[in-house]
């Protein structure tokens, strides 16, 4: 099983990405999780016709522990089991802390035992780097960090922010960097300023996306473009990227 944790700045397109690296990924064959870390918890929408889940610490506060796995998870687009850790009610808790309550609750029930992933991917919220936002980083969870970015100054700032949170818990055994995405935003000199803050970490950049149009299409339609739009030029970007990011962990897709 390949665990694999992917942070940006909120806005940066890292959910759109995740969501249809997991399709990527299922197309071929792959039993892939996706668990949502972000309290808006709308990571895996477009992988099952926009229905909203319970979250796990929806669950967790209303029964305490008195729920199934099946309640917690939903089978989505090509069987990408998808789970949403959800957060605190509005001024009241840390959506750290949540974050950390909804992955071990999962790890307790079961859901990797159950589910047997080839793939897991935590959809992680990057623009605070501090308590639970590092969870999915730890011994445990996820063996590489990818951090989706654009050029932009604050997309930048915040990739930053996580590879040195990143590079500082190195020596505890957490996951390692396996590189930046490039979601591209148009901006001037953008592809050299997210390779500047690559070598300044000493990692790559796994792969590149470019602005489409596509891709808020899909997303009007409450589907991934793997789903909306298979034969897209964009839906081949998302796959080609997929094989990188598993190249990155050591792995191949299979033929």
């Amino acid at each position: 099983m390949i665990q694999i944790a992917v942070y940006g700045k909120g806005g940066i397109g890292k959910s759109t990405t995740v969501s249809n690296l997991s399709a990527a990924l299922a197309e071929r064959g792959l039993r892939v999780m996706q668990v949502g870390c972000d309290p808006k918890a709308d990571s895996t929408a477009s992988l099952h016709s926009g229905r909203e889940l319970r979250t796990v610490l929806d669950l967790v506060r209303e029964r305490q522990n008195g729920f199934s796995l099946e309640e917690m998870t939903a089978v989505g687009y090509k069987g990408v089991v998808c789970a949403e850790a959800g957060g605190p009610a509005p001024g009241m808790g840390c959506a750290g802390r949540g974050i950390i309550a909804a992955l071990e609750k999962l790890k307790e029930k079961g859901a990797y035992e159950v589910s047997r992933p080839d793939v897991v991917f935590y959809d992680v919220l990057g623009d605070v780097v501090c308590g639970g936002f590092t969870m999915p980083m730890r011994r445990g969870y996820a063996d590489r960090v990818f951090i989706v970015t654009s050029g932009e100054k604050m997309a930048i700032r915040a990739s930053a922010n996580i590879a040195q949170a990143v590079w500082n818990f190195r020596d505890r055994g957490y996951a390692s960097l396996g590189g930046l995405i490039l979601n591209r935003r148009g901006v001037p000199d953008e592809e050299k300023k997210v390779r500047e803050l690559a070598d300044r970490f000493h990692t790559c950049v796994a792969g590149t996306l470019d602005y489409s149009r596509t891709v808020q299409e899909a997303e009007v339609l409450d589907k991934t473009v793997l789903e909306a739009f298979p034969q897209s030029p964009m839906a081949d970007q998302y796959r080609t990227l997929a094989e990188n990011l598993l190249r990155a962990c050591g792995k191949e897709l299979p033929c």
